[in-house]
């Protein structure tokens, strides 16, 4: 094997990577825990924070 072709497997196989995770990330399955990670950054605390907490005392 000459270093062409390792390098032509390399670049064949993360490319069958990339389309591999590009399913994943597109499936179905998939959809409702993506969204509820997109919406983390919106949800509020159950209960707020109070001063002391904040201050270290």
């Amino acid at each position: 094997m000459d270093l062409i072709f390792l390098r032509s497997l390399f670049t064949v196989l993360i490319f069958v990577a990339f389309i591999g995770i590009c399913f994943w990330a597109w499936s179905r399955k998939r959809k409702p825990a993506f969204d509820e990670a997109a919406n983390l950054p919106f949800v509020e605390p159950e209960y707020p924070v109070q001063d002391k907490e904040l201050r270290h005392e």
